[in-house]
């Protein structure tokens, strides 16, 4: 990763990056040749210009018009990133970051793009010296202060933290390392961890969890992290809940091999609320924030659950199984059910949930719904388009409870083939008696291809999103 610091004298015959508006005079940094260039790209409507001056790079950056904000600022993060691959190509280790602009967002957006892109995941290469980008030093001239970048990028080194959790495989974390290094984070960060052992689980009564993991040889945990600074903001504590299935086979269910192939990814849910809460605890954020991550393995084998199994959760309903590998909202139901104890603020749940809400909005954007209040829920959409970790509202209308309703117990655990996403939020709705918003990321966590800032494999998707959302509320 490399450093970001706060730049003091811009020196023009090193490698520098200008951001501009269309208008900028470009005297200050260039020669007549090259203005002539830059003038002439920019007529054209170029936003990346590249001179090569054979010793150093120098890059023009020129904000698009005629955009809504968040299509600014989301244009910048790619410019950012189209930099990082080109210095990386001509192994460049340093770049100035020069904001022409006198705006502090779009500073931020552009160099969001730039150092998110710097992300690997290369441990499993033999030689992966090979491979590492060479860019280890940026300097930022412009509006944002010291202390702004420390805390951007605190935020920026949580969303790789969640990328890298999510992208070793199951072979190499299972549930008993996932939350040994999750007691490492919280030891490192101050966050205040309690590890909860399967013993803990069924004296809790969560069937769900329980229910889930009867196929796995590794044990289930159920981990609650807490932040709670003296004089919190918040008199009730704000509740974050994350889908934990460490590698989701569908269980007796079983999932297609290429249906499969991806599920080391399906614990995105609770592997960004730990980025959550780091970024948090990084910053010191000034709210009670309380985290609840339920978390086993979903296998087939012997001693497995079974469709047509009866399993009481913890808040004493009982739900008919229809389907294993509708496995995350059995655990999360649990979850959800004891975040009552702590008589929280608002709850938010985020996880992989459906192939429904991946069907619906694919992999640019996340399904939404809830039954906080709409300004509440409002807020968190609009905080998804300046973060570019979009949000679709699908209703939670009383209609679609009746799809979940069982002939022999309280609820069935699947709803049919139509509208899945929002009968898996409708099952969980049964087990919340509080302000509460589901996020289901099934699409956005984990690109197979990639792109962009964000790369392939793991996103980081929700870490952004809701970071911003809490220090704003």
């Amino acid at each position: 990763m490399a450093t970001i610091e706060k730049g003091i004298t811009v020196n023009s015959s090193a490698n520098f990056a200008v951001l501009v508006q269309k208008d900028f005079e470009v005297q200050e940094f260039f020669n007549a040749q090259e203005g002539d260039y830059i003038k002439k790209q920019i007529a054209d409507e170029k936003q990346f210009i590249h001179i090569n001056r054979f010793e150093s790079q120098a890059y023009v950056i020129v904000v698009p018009e005629k955009k809504q904000r968040w299509q600014v600022y989301e244009v910048l993060r790619r410019k950012g990133a189209d930099l990082q691959k080109s210095l990386n190509t001509s192994k460049q280790q340093s770049i100035q970051i020069v904001n022409l602009t006198g705006s502090r967002e779009l500073g931020l957006s552009f160099l969001e793009g730039l150092y998110l892109s710097s992300y690997q995941f290369i441990q499993y290469f033999k030689d992966n010296s090979k491979k590492a980008h060479t860019l280890s030093t940026i300097q930022y001239f412009g509006e944002l202060t010291e202390n702004e970048i420390a805390e951007s990028k605190n935020l920026w080194d949580a969303v790789f933290q969640t990328k890298t959790l999510i992208n070793v495989p199951v072979i190499a974390m299972p549930s008993l390392l996932f939350v040994e290094e999750i007691k490492m984070i919280a030891e490192k960060t101050g966050l205040q961890a309690t590890i909860n052992s399967k013993e803990w689980i069924e004296q809790q009564g969560m069937g769900g969890i329980l229910a889930v993991n009867k196929g796995s040889i590794d044990p289930p945990f159920f981990v609650l992290l807490e932040w709670k600074p003296e004089n919190a903001t918040n008199q009730k504590p704000i509740v974050l809940v994350g889908k934990g299935v460490m590698y989701d086979t569908g269980g007796l269910s079983l999932k297609t091999s290429a249906g499969m192939e991806t599920m080391k990814a399906d614990m995105s849910g609770a592997s960004a609320v730990v980025g959550i809460m780091t970024a948090l605890a990084s910053n010191k954020c000034s709210k009670h924030i309380i985290a609840l991550l339920p978390i086993t393995d979903n296998r087939p084998s012997g001693n497995a659950y079974a469709p047509g199994d009866i399993i009481k959760m913890h808040n004493g309903l009982f739900v008919e199984v229809l389907n294993t590998d509708a496995e995350g909202r059995m655990i999360l139901a649990d979850a959800l059910s004891y975040a009552k104890t702590f008589d929280p603020e608002l709850v938010i749940n985020i996880a992989t949930l459906t192939g429904a809400a991946n069907a619906a909005v694919g992999e640019n954007a996340a399904a939404v719904m809830g039954t906080a209040k709409q300004e509440s829920i409002t807020s968190l959409i609009e905080t998804g388009f300046d973060t570019h970790e979009r949000l679709v509202q699908f209703p939670l209308w009383d209609d679609y409870a009746d799809l979940i309703k069982s002939d022999i117990a309280d609820l069935k655990n699947v709803g049919g083939p139509l509208a899945g996403a929002i009968t898996a939020g409708k099952f969980l709705e049964c087990f919340t008696d509080y302000p509460w918003i589901h996020i289901d990321i099934a699409g956005s966590a984990y690109h197979p291809k990639g792109g962009d800032y964000r790369g392939k494999g793991a996103t980081g998707m929700g870490v952004r999103l809701l970071y911003s959302y809490l220090q704003k509320i």
